[in-house]
């Protein structure tokens, strides 16, 4: 099993947990993705550390949140921890990766895939340190990282799906980086949180923004903490609803899409 969460604008540092070691690109899973890394990483550390105006204008950073162009033009240096620690707010709030017991803590470094603007995508134990690049940043020199990263992820993320489930968590940004195609579409399953309200006795439902993230948090780490691996998605379906999700599922209009899932839920 495959599951692709974004990853969060919120970042620890590593000065808050310690001054970890420093960064090592060839220490980072999916290994194929290195020389694309390094190509993003070299033109954002030489953007913020030449330009700090044209860093922020290309990150699109508010005054405010001008130190992150400082992190970034550091990054080489920086102490990094693993992304499961870097990675905060609301959804990985909800996912807890600190409280799993041993077991599903290994299940979540197996399983779990972020994506991300600067690394591609990255599991949870890979060590990198806290920066600012969105996947919707186009650097001067590399273009669109989303259709940067599609033409350089696509062999990668279908060797990592194997022939397993894909559980797609991302959101619309991150999503344009890798889209499963073919037989690998087939057995990918989406998902929409939706809250189900009353309202003059006829139900209404509206898709979530803020709480569809904690959600989705806390549905990986209900199937991980009760080491359900299910095989395809109609199996994942069946787990939900034990684990007493109120699910929907589409199954695909035609070959090649993934499964759509609706999460209805009555509070956020």
């Amino acid at each position: 099993m495959l599951v692709l969460l974004p990853p969060s604008e919120g970042k620890a540092t590593a000065v808050e947990g310690g001054p970890g070691a420093a960064l090592d690109l060839g220490a980072l899973s999916l290994p194929g993705l290195s020389g694309a890394r390094e190509a993003v990483l070299t033109e954002l550390v030489e953007l913020c550390a030449a330009d700090a105006d044209k860093a922020a204008e290309v990150l699109g950073l508010s005054p405010g949140l001008r130190g992150e162009i400082a992190k970034n033009a550091g990054l080489r240096t920086a102490g990094a921890r693993p992304a499961g620690e870097v990675y905060t707010g609301v959804l990985y709030d909800a996912l807890g990766l600190a409280g799993l017991p041993p077991a599903a803590r290994r299940r979540a470094e197996a399983f779990l895939l972020v994506f991300s603007g600067l690394w591609g995508a990255v599991r949870v134990g890979d060590p990198i340190p806290s920066y600012r690049c969105s996947m919707g940043v186009r650097l001067p020199g590399l273009g669109a990282l989303g259709a940067y990263w599609r033409r350089a992820m696509e062999p990668h993320l279908a060797e990592a799906a194997a022939d397993g489930l894909v559980l797609d968590l991302r959101s619309a940004a991150y999503a344009t980086a890798w889209k499963p195609k073919g037989e690998v579409a087939g057995r990918t399953a989406t998902v929409r949180v939706l809250q189900s309200k009353i309202v003059d006795g006829v139900e209404k439902r509206s898709v979530v923004s803020h709480f569809n993230k904690a959600t989705k948090g806390r549905l990986v780490r209900d199937l991980l903490t009760a080491g359900i691996v299910p095989a395809d998605v109609p199996e994942l379906v069946t787990a939900l609803r034990d684990l007493e999700y109120t699910v929907e599922a589409a199954a695909p209009a035609r070959a090649g899409r993934p499964w759509a899932l609706d999460v209805v839920v009555t509070e956020v």
